[in-house]
């Protein structure tokens, strides 16, 4: 094994640990909240948790404007970006764009027929959830969602995130099988 070994006390916060946790390739999605302050942020601290019920969860820095919004709220969009999304994806990690209606002028989208979450147009799939539960994760807050509907695009042309850059997996994901696990 090699490389940089660092004590318990050392890891937290350090930029080791944040390479390091970059090595992992994630999907890119933009989570966003409707109603009288709609709102949006990139995310890629989501992950699917259960079949039945049918939960997911993302992750919300306690710092963001995103966390208070999404608190008051208790109900969420979740647009998964497909590879051509980068400069999608880029505008609502810029933390000096406009707030509230704005920020989503120069974004194709249509609301959620059940939250009214503004859903970015041309993304591989959107989930409407209902937050179900939050879990405290330490400078984080993990919200753990129901999914109350969702639309799903079989392209596999999707946006994932890896040592810190955007890249487009364009290789044909086949459909999933009932018996997969």
């Amino acid at each position: 094994m090699s490389g940089e070994l660092l004590s318990p006390s050392e890891v937290a916060g350090s930029k080791l640990l944040r390479r390091a946790f970059g090595t992992f390739a994630t999907g890119v999605t933009v989570v966003t909240v409707g109603g009288a302050t709609p709102h949006g942020m990139t995310a890629n601290s989501f992950a699917s948790v259960s079949l039945d019920p049918p939960l997911v969860l993302v992750c919300v820095s306690r710092d963001a404007i995103m966390h208070q919004i999404l608190t008051e709220a208790g109900t969420l969009g979740i647009s998964v970006l497909g590879h051509r999304q980068e400069k999608v994806a880029r505008h609502f990690a810029d933390r000096w764009r406009p707030l509230g209606l704005a920020q989503f002028g120069s974004v194709e989208w249509t609301p959620g027929s059940i939250t009214g979450a503004p859903l970015i147009d041309d993304a591989v799939a959107h989930f409407e959830c209902r937050v179900w539960r939050t879990y405290d994760g330490g400078d984080h807050t993990i919200f753990l969602s129901s999914v109350v509907s969702l639309r799903w695009e079989s392209t596999g042309d999707v946006l994932v995130f890896v040592n810190g850059q955007f890249r487009g997996m364009t290789e044909p994901v086949p459909e999933p099988s009932e018996a997969a696990t």
